[in-house]
C-alpha cells in the first residue's frame, strides 16, 4: 500500500504519530561487551544496531613491511587504518533477505563509514596501526546509514580512541516526491523504512553540535529548492542526536564512579566539550 502523503503539514502527525521535526525513541548502551576494547548498542526506533571495536592495535601484514589493501579501511602510511565491516543479519528485516560480505551495497556503507571515521579519528597517533570497527546490524526500519555512524562513535568512545568530536548522523526527507513538483513541500527528519521507499531523502553527518558536514549521502532524485531545508533540519537534528549521545557516555562514566571502578577525578574522565 503507498504511503499517503497527502495528510503531511506542519501541524499534523505522520504516520508513526511524530510530528515534523521529531526523533524517534533512542536508547542507547556502551561497554556492552566486556572482552572488547570498546562496545555499542543503539537502537533509533526499530532500527537496531550492535558496535564492537578492536584495538589500536599492530598491524602484523605493516610490521612484516607490507602494505594492506582493502576497500573497507581508511587511513594513511604513517596514521592507523580504520577497518570497517558490517553483518545484516537475515532476520533484521521483513523480507529476511541475506546479505553477503562482499554485496556491493554493504561495501558502500563500510567504505563510506571508514573514511569519515579516519578523517575524525586521531589516527597519526597510532602510526602502523589498526582500529577495526564491526557493526552487527540486527534489525531495520530506516535510517541504517545514521544508526551505524552513532553506533560506531559511542563504541570508539568506549574504547578511548581519540577523536576531534562526536561524529552524529540523521536522516532528512521531502513530503513530497520528486515528480510531484510541490514547492512548499515540507522537510521531515529521521524517516523510517516506509518513509523512505516513497520519499526522496538524504543522510547527514556532522561533527558534534557544529554544522560541519562530514558525510553527505542522497540516494533518491529530489528538486534542488528543497535540499537546503533537509539539510538544515537534518543538521539541527544533528544537534539532539549528539547531545543523546553525550548523555549516555556521561551516564555510563557517573555510573562507574559510583561503583568504584574509576576512582574520581581520573584522567580518563575528560571533557570533550567543543
Amino acid at each position: 500500500m503507498p504511503l499517503d502523503t497527502s495528510t503531511y503539514d506542519l501541524a499534523l502527525l505522520r504516520v508513526d504519530g511524530r510530528r515534523w521535526n521529531e526523533l524517534r525513541r533512542l536508547h542507547g548502551q556502551i561497554r556492552t561487551q566486556a572482552a572488547a576494547d570498546g562496545s555499542s548498542y543503539l537502537e533509533m526506533g526499530n532500527t537496531k544496531v550492535m558496535c564492537v571495536v578492536t584495538g589500536p592495535s599492530e598491524d602484523a601484514i605493516k610490521r612484516r613491511g607490507m602494505s594492506a589493501s582493502g576497500s573497507t579501511a581508511s587511513g594513511g602510511s604513517n596514521a592507523a587504518d580504520v577497518a570497517v565491516s558490517i553483518v545484516v543479519g537475515g532476520f533484521s528485516s521483513v523480507d529476511r533477505k541475506r546479505r553477503a560480505r562482499n554485496d556491493k551495497r554493504i561495501q558502500e556503507l563500510q567504505a563510506t563509514i571508514a573514511k569519515a571515521l579516519a578523517a575524525n579519528l586521531h589516527v597519526h597517533l597510532y602510526p602502523r596501526s589498526t582500529i577495526g570497527v564491526s557493526l552487527h546490524v540486527l534489525s531495520q526500519d530506516g535510517s541504517l546509514l545514521a544508526a551505524l555512524i552513532n553506533a560506531a562513535t559511542l563504541a570508539l568512545v568506549d574504547a578511548g580512541v581519540p577523536m576531534t568530536d562526536y561524529l552524529v548522523a540523521c536522516t532528512a526527507g521531502s513530503t513530497s516526491t520528486h515528480s510531484a513538483g510541490d514547492e512548499g513541500a515540507d522537510p521531515l527528519v529521521d524517516l523510517n523504512t516506509q518513509e523512505e521507499q516513497e520519499l526522496p531523502f538524504l543522510t547527514i553527518a556532522t561533527l558534534g553540535a557544529t554544522d560541519k558536514v562530514a558525510i553527505l549521502v542522497c540516494e533518491t532524485r529530489v528538486q534542488v529548492s528543497r535540499l537546503e531545508g533537509m539539510m538544515a533540519s537534518a543538521a539541527d537534528a544533528c544537534k539532539g542526536v549528539r547531545q543523546f549521545l553525550d548523555q549516555v557516555v556521561r551516564e555510563k562514566g557517573h555510573k562507574m564512579v559510583t561503583e568504584g571502578a574509576v576512582e574520581k577525578g581520573a584522567s580518563m574522565a575528560m571533557d570533550i566539550d567543543v
